[in-house]
């Protein structure tokens, strides 16, 4: 799933490219992405897109008429850039958006059929995207301490709800409790204030970073292989590979379709937790510890 660093890199770019620029069309393929009924998209042909903004994990065009166009990418939805009037993918593609000098294609791998888009008359249709959670690049320790301890979770849980933290997922998460050397099973109402401060720490260092690497990664260009798997990243993905700071064997936690990635050795005090799938299969001999695993 796009999460912030992504959703940020795709914003700059749009506001390089068609920031005040004509929307010529909104082309819809599919007709299941569109949630909304009024305004139609005919109403934004001809509209100057005069900003660009993030809600969370969604997009944001603001076009001139009090009009607005909220794309929420989801898993597996992408923006792509396009020559101008390029035809919409018969299979993958779910609609364009239409300039002078360039097409933006959305589309989604898979067939879960996740990826949407609101249109909007007023500002008001937006509060219905706002889930409430804190800027973790824009709020303080307090802030981010209060929003994190106002309701008991896991700490994965608490940084991937939208209602707690804006715009983070699992992926970043992951790399987020590495480097402040917590679990993700770790409960947010025992947290210490040096844990928060850890964490908080942590956050704004890893977001800020890998927004850095993706602006550099797409340059004058258009992000096209956004994903949540990259090389560089200490654990998220990286099941069974060494952890880069201390050399144990990354561990997953597996539940449904997600997957928890952590280090041991960094986050958890040598114990490994269970694994909701293969600990209940395996029972005793599920391993607990890195000792264990070395047997």
């Amino acid at each position: 799933m796009p999460e912030l660093p992504d959703v940020v890199v795709y914003l700059e770019r749009l506001e390089a490219l068609v920031g005040g620029e004509v929307l010529r069309g909104l082309r819809i393929a599919s007709p299941w992405v569109l949630r909304t009924f009024d305004p139609p998209p005919e109403a934004f042909a001809g509209v100057r897109v005069s900003g660009l903004r993030r809600m969370g994990k969604r997009i944001v065009l603001e076009c001139d008429g009090d009009l607005f166009v909220v794309i929420h990418l989801m898993v597996a939805g992408r923006l792509r850039r396009r020559d101008p009037g390029t035809a919409v993918p018969p299979k993958r593609g779910l609609a364009a958006f239409d300039f002078d000098e360039h097409t933006f294609l959305l589309t989604e791998e898979g067939t879960k059929k996740r990826a949407s888009i609101h249109l909007h008359r007023g500002a008001e249709g937006l509060s219905a995207h706002e889930r409430g959670g804190v800027e973790p690049l824009e709020a303080g320790p307090a802030a981010f301490a209060a929003a994190l301890t106002r309701e008991r979770h896991t700490l994965k849980r608490a940084l991937t709800d939208p209602r707690i933290v804006s715009g983070v997922g699992g992926a970043y998460a992951d790399e987020i409790m590495h480097r402040a050397r917590l679990g993700p099973l770790t409960r947010t109402d025992r947290l210490s204030a040096d844990d928060l401060a850890r964490l908080h720490a942590a956050t704004r260092q890893v977001l800020g970073e890998w927004v850095d690497r993706l602006r550099t990664e797409a340059g004058d260009g258009f992000p096209e292989k956004v994903t949540a798997f990259h090389p560089e990243m200490a654990v998220h993905g990286r099941y069974g590979e060494p952890c880069p700071v201390c050399g144990a064997p990354v561990q997953r936690i597996r539940y449904a379709s997600n997957e928890t990635n952590y280090c041991p050795g960094c986050q958890t005090g040598g114990r490994i937790l269970a694994d909701r799938a293969l600990s209940r299969l395996l029972k005793d001999d599920w391993p607990q510890s890195l000792d264990d695993l070395d047997a």
